[in-house]
């Protein structure tokens, strides 16, 4: 059974900075782009970025991805946060979201 599990959310201050980690199990995870996606609230699921060094363009020069395959890892490293970064974010397996995590939230607000 493949499993996504996420971390490293929380609140954090305009301007700031989150690290969120993914660690998945019950796959090859070197052959795997892994992505991370998001869901605002009242908003659809949206693309973030991927393993492939691809960015949506809102958080280009902002987030970084990055992967560890020894650790079967996916971090994101989130800086410069503004508040429409506020979202629950899940790493999945493609970039639409079917095969994803439980997610974890990201408030971003003074």
């Amino acid at each position: 059974e493949v499993q996504l599990v996420e971390s490293g959310g929380g609140l954090v201050q305009p301007g700031g900075s989150l690290t969120l980690s993914c660690v998945a199990s019950g796959l090859r995870f070197a052959m795997h782009v892994i992505y991370w996606v998001r869901q605002a609230p009242g908003k659809e699921l949206e693309w973030v970025a991927s393993t492939n060094n691809v960015y949506t363009d809102s958080v280009k020069g902002r987030f970084t991805i990055s992967r560890d395959n020894a650790r079967n890892t996916v971090t994101l490293q989130m800086n410069n946060l503004r508040t429409d970064d506020t979202a629950m974010y899940y790493c999945s397996l493609d970039p639409v979201g079917q095969r994803r995590g439980q997610g974890i939230q990201v408030t971003v607000s003074s």
